[in-house]
Parts: structure tokens; C-alpha cells; sequence
């Protein structure tokens, strides 16, 4: 099943409402907020900064680099049109357009920033998206991209948890790139920036209340009955089990993330 984030403009209008439901959900967990503002706090903002967010979903990330001293302005960039009128609803002050990461309607040197949440993982062709990413760049602006290392992913207690199918089955659902991260720097470096500075984050998750991991176990059952590896019963029981463990304490799961933050080196030529 194809990364479902890759094709989103012709994905049914109902998942992508689930997508986006989905997407704030996430916004809202405490730790992803925390490793928001550490990876996010390396930006080094002129005051009156420009900032663009590419693939912004609904805009919860914008929302907050809205928020960051120095920032006076906040683009979001998204392929879904249905995304970008939830980002408009939710912040009417802020600037969102449709648009595809990999080929921005948007002029040379007009950033002083640019950010990646969790995005670099679905586009195809990721050395477009970082080229046109240094395009819009001033000289000496700065890139922020942070993303799941989606390998590591897992909801597992032991060798034979059933409830780790699930995990396998939403990494391939919504990720093209789950290796991603490990080959960020010299990515970065290809595409015009220096001094790429990288940092791993952990999201665990080992008791009660975290709506955003059970989520992703329901879309990773659904995703198994979709195919027709189970059927419905099964994908009932398996979404049940993570409540039922949730519910009791005895809920884990676990995804490392990896963050950089780089320059983007000064054009050369004559």
C-alpha cells in the first residue's frame, strides 16, 4: 500500500478528514510539542523573520512558529487543498497555499527559514524538495527538517506481540522513506547547506494517554483489513487491545525521531 501522504490529492476526502484529524491530534501530544521547541530552537531568527513551513498539513506547526521571537511572518505549503482550508480556518492570520514541496511557486531568497515536520518522509524525489527548500533561502538562512527514524517504530512488548503488524502496517501505509534520516546529512549538504547539526529524539509512550499512538494502531489494523491480511473481527480485536493495555497502564510504544538544523550556504559563481 502506497504512502497515502505521497498521493494525498487523490486520496478520498473522507481519509484525508481522518489525516487531518489525525495531524492535530498529534500537534496536541505534550512530548511532540516538546521536541518541537527543542529542534526548533536552533533556528537563530532575525527579527522580522520570514519563516516557511513545507507540507504543513492542517498547520499546527505554523501555528506555533508563529509564536517564536523574532518572527513576523509564516507560510504554510501543502499538495492538499482540503488541508489548507482546515490551516485557514484554524489560523486566519497566517499565510497557507497549495502547493508541492518539490516545485514552490514562491521567489528566490524570500525565507530567512525553513522547516520539514514530518514531511521529508513522503515525497518522492527529497533532493527537489531540499534544493527548491535552499532556493527560497536567503544566504545564511536556516533549515530545520525533523522526521521519524519510522524503522524503529514499535508497539511490541515481546518477539510475538501481535500489535506490532500494526505498526508495520502504518509505516508502510503513510511513509514513503523510513530509512530517511539516516541519510539527512549528506542530503542537506548536496543541496547547498553547511554545518548540519543532527539530534535524535525519543517519543515513548509506556502507560495512559497517548490518544496519537493508539491512533496509529487503529489506522495500522484498518490498513491490515483493507489489504485482506485479516479480517474485521481481527482488526476490532487488535484496536481493542490497545485501548485495553492503554486502559490499564500496560500500553508501549515507541518512535525515534532525528532533527537538523543547517545553514544554507552563500551562492558561488560569477
Amino acid at each position: 500500500m502506497p504512502d497515502v501522504y505521497a498521493m494525498i490529492t487523490e486520496v478520498d476526502p473522507d481519509l484525508q478528514e481522518q489525516l487531518a484529524t489525525v495531524l492535530e491530534l498529534r500537534a496536541a501530544d505534550p512530548a511532540q510539542r516538546a521536541m518541537l521547541a527543542e529542534y526548533t530552537a536552533g533556528l537563530d531568527l532575525p527579527d522580522g523573520g520570514a519563516v516557511l513551513e513545507v507540507g504543513c498539513g492542517t498547520g499546527p506547526v505554523c501555528r506555533y512558529l508563529a509564536t517564536l521571537p523574532g518572527v513576523a511572518s509564516v507560510t504554510g505549503v501543502d499538495p492538499s487543498p482540503l488541508f489548507v482550508e482546515r490551516a485557514r480556518e484554524l489560523a486566519p492570520d497566517l499565510t497557507f497555499a497549495v502547493g508541492d514541496g518539490r516545485a514552490l511557486d514562491l521567489p528566490d531568497d524570500g525565507f530567512d527559514a525553513v522547516v520539514f515536520h514530518t514531511s521529508l518522509c513522503h515525497v518522492p524525489d527529497v533532493e527537489l524538495a531540499l534544493a527548491e527548500a535552499r532556493r527560497v533561502l536567503r544566504p545564511g538562512g536556516r533549515l530545520a527538517a525533523f522526521d521519524g527514524d519510522y524503522a524503529t517504530m514499535t508497539f511490541a512488548r515481546d518477539a510475538a506481540d501481535p500489535l506490532q503488524s500494526c505498526a508495520a502496517a502504518v509505516i508502510e501505509m503513510v511513509v514513503f522513506d523510513p530509512w530517511l534520516m539516516r541519510r539527512i546529512v549528506p542530503l542537506v549538504t548536496a543541496a547547498g547547506f553547511t554545518d548540519a547539526q543532527v539530534r535524535g529524539h525519543a517519543y515513548t509512550s509506556a502507560g495512559p494517554g497517548t490518544d496519537y499512538l493508539l491512533a496509529l494502531v487503529d489506522r495500522g489494523a484498518d490498513a491490515l483489513a483493507a489489504r485482506g491480511t485479516i479480517g474485521a473481527p481481527l482488526a476490532d480485536a487488535l484496536k481493542a487491545e490497545g485501548r485495553a493495555r492503554m486502559e490499564s497502564g500496560a500500553f508501549f510504544g515507541h518512535i525515534d525521531y532525528v532533527s537538523v538544523n543547517a545553514q544554507a550556504a552563500a551562492a558561488t559563481g560569477g
